[in-house]
C-alpha cells in the first residue's frame, strides 16, 4: 500500500490551546500526516477515551476503519467488545490496494474530534482484523479516515462515510481544506515536542495559511475528488500530448499517497524532459523508476540543476486554466533511514500509474488545499509552509485561456441498455439464419420418412440381399 508516513493532527485554535472554534476547527499535523480520533469507550482500555488513535487523513478512500485486533505494527488498537456504543451492523469488508489490503466488519460507534466541534457523531467504522502490507511499523498511525464520497465506499455506496456523517449530524459546513508541509520545512510549537507539519480545517478556510490568491478547479465527478489536467510542462516546455492523456483514465487529489502519479505514457514523456533538463549530472537508470536512490555530500544537493514541473487545471470558467508549479525539493523525496550525517539521500517521486494521475503528497505540499464539497470544488493557494529555494519558490499562477478544456477529461465507454439489445437483437438474427437451412434439412427428412413407410424401405433392402 502507498501512502503517507504518519501525519498527526493535534486539534487547537490555530496553534494555540484554547478549544476551537465550533465552525472552523484546525489541527495540527505533527510530524507527518493523520489525525486523533477518539471512540466512546469504557476509560482505561486501549483505544479508550483519554488514550487517543491516531488515523491517516485520505482524500484517496471513503472508508472510516480502525485497526481492531492486535498488530506487531500498532501500539493501541480498537477495543469493539469493551465499547457500550458500539453497534455491529452484521456486514464484512475487504479492500485490497495496489499493494497490500486489509479486511473486517462493519459496525458503528460514537466518535468526537478532541478539542473540536462540541459534539459526538455515530459514525461508521470498519474493525480491521486481518491485514497485509498495510499498517507501517514506526508509523505511529493505527487506521485510516477516508474522508472522499460514497461512490467509493466499500463494500458499496450505502455505507455512508465519516465526513458525510459529520456534515449531517452537525452544523459543521460541507468542506475542509490542508496545509501538509514537506520533509523540507519544520517549525515547532507549543504542543510538546512534536513537530508540526501542516494544518486541517474542518468546516472552513485559515487565511494565515496560505498567501495570494486561492484558484479552484471544479470537482469533475463526485467519487474521488475528480479534476482535470489541462497541460503539463516541465521547466515551461510543454510535453505536447493530447491533454486527454493527462487524466486517462482519471486525475484525482490523494492526500493518502506520497508521489505524484502519472499514466505511463505521460510518466514517460515526462521523465525524458527531466532527464534532458538536468543531463548535466548522470543518474541511474533504476533513479527514474523510484528503484534506486542518489546521495549528496550534506547540504550540497544541486537543486538547480533539475527542472519545475508545471501542472494546468482547468479553472471554475472552462476556457480558463491556471497553474500549479512543483519544485525538486518536493518531487525528490528525502530518504533518512539510509542517509548519514555526511551525505543527502533522495528518492524519486514521480512514478508511472495504471489507474491514471494521482496528485499526492508531492502535489499538495507545496499548496494550501481545499476541499469545497459544498461548491464541488477544490482550491489551491501557496501555502505557508512551502519549500523553496534561493531562486524559485513554489507557485499558483493564471487565468490562461484555452477552448473547450472539458473535453479534456477522459470519458469511460458506457454501453447503454439500447445498444445492448440491439446487439442482442443483431446476434439472434444471425443464429437464424444459420438455423435456418438446419431447420430445412430436418424437416425435408421428415418428409422423406412419411413418403416411404419402414416396411417399404425394409423390402428394398431385402431385394438387394
Amino acid at each position: 500500500m502507498e501512502k503517507v508516513l504518519n501525519y498527526s493532527i493535534l486539534c487547537t485554535e490555530h496553534n494555540s490551546a484554547v478549544p476551537c472554534n465550533f465552525h472552523s476547527v484546525t489541527f495540527c499535523l505533527t510530524a507527518k500526516y493523520d489525525t486523533h480520533i477518539e471512540t466512546k469507550e469504557e476509560p482505561g482500555v486501549q483505544g479508550s477515551t483519554g488514550d487517543r488513535l491516531n488515523i491517516l487523513v485520505d482524500t484517496g478512500s471513503s472508508n472510516f476503519a480502525v485497526g481492531a485486533a492486535a498488530h506487531p505494527f500498532l501500539r493501541r488498537y480498537y477495543h469493539r467488545s469493551l465499547s457500550t456504543s458500539y453497534r455491529d451492523l452484521g456486514r464484512s469488508v475487504y479492500v485490497p490496494y495496489t499493494q497490500g489490503r486489509w479486511e473486517g466488519e462493519l459496525g458503528s460507534d460514537l466518535v468526537s474530534v478532541p478539542h473540536g466541534p462540541n459534539a459526538t457523531l455515530r459514525a461508521n467504522i470498519a474493525a480491521i482484523t486481518q491485514s497485509d502490507r498495510f499498517f507501517i511499523n514506526g508509523s505511529n498511525w493505527e487506521g485510516i479516515l477516508g474522508l472522499a464520497y460514497a461512490d467509493i465506499a466499500r463494500p458499496d455506496e450505502r455505507l455512508e462515510p465519516f465526513f458525510d456523517s459529520l456534515v449531517r449530524q452537525t452544523p459543521v459546513p460541507n468542506l475542509f481544506s490542508l496545509q501538509l508541509c514537506g520533509a523540507g520545512f519544520t517549525q515547532n510549537h507549543s504542543l510538546g515536542s512534536a513537530t508540526v507539519g501542516g494544518s486541517m480545517i474542518i468546516g472552513g478556510i485559515d487565511t494565515s495559511l496560505y498567501v495570494g490568491e486561492l484558484w479552484y478547479t471544479p470537482i469533475r465527478r463526485e467519487w474521488y475528488y475528480e479534476v482535470i489536467i489541462v497541460r503539463i510542462e516541465v521547466n515551461g516546455q510543454d510535453l505536447n500530448m493530447d491533454c486527454k492523456e493527462y487524466n486517462y483514465d482519471k486525475s484525482i487529489v490523494d492526500s493518502g499517497t506520497t508521489n505524484l502519479r502519472l499514466p505511463r505514457k505521460v510518466f514517460q514523456a515526462a521523465v525524458k524532459a527531466i532527464e534532458a533538463a538536468s543531463s548535466t549530472e548522470q543518474f541511474p537508470s533504476g533513479f527514474w523508476l523510484g528503484e534506486q536512490l542518489v546521495c549528496w555530500q550534506a547540504d550540497t544537493t544541486p537543486w538547480n540543476i533539475f527542472p519545475v514541473i508545471s501542472l494546468y487545471l482547468m479553472s471554475e470558467n472552462r476556457n480558463q486554466s491556471f497553474r500549479i508549479s512543483i519544485l525538486p525539493q518536493q518531487y525528490l523525496r528525502p530518504v533518512e533511514d539510509v542517509a548519514s550525517a555526511q551525505e543527502d539521500c533522495y528518492k524519486f517521486a514521480v512514478s508511472p500509474s495504471s489507474t491514471g494521475t494521482v496528485m499526492g503528497a508531492v502535489i499538495m505540499e507545496g499548496f494550501y488545499v481545499v476541499f469545497d464539497r459544498e461548491k464541488s470544488r477544490i482550491g489551491f493557494a501557496i501555502s505557508t509552509c512551502h519549500v523553496h529555494d534561493e531562486f524559485r519558490i513554489t507557485s499558483v499562477e493564471g487565468p490562461f485561456f484555452g477552448i473547450d478544456l472539458e473535453d479534456c477529461g477522459y470519458n469511460i465507454p458506457q454501453t447503454d441498455e439500447s445498444t445492448l439489445m440491439t446487439i442482442a437483437y443483431i446476434m439472434a438474427g444471425i443464429c437464424a439464419l444459420f438455423m435456418l437451412p438446419l431447420c430445412l434439412m430436418v424437416c425435408q427428412w421428415r418428409f422423406a420418412r412419411c413418403l416411404h413407410p419402414q416396411g417399404d424401405f425394409s423390402d428394398d433392402i431385402s431385394l438387394l440381399k
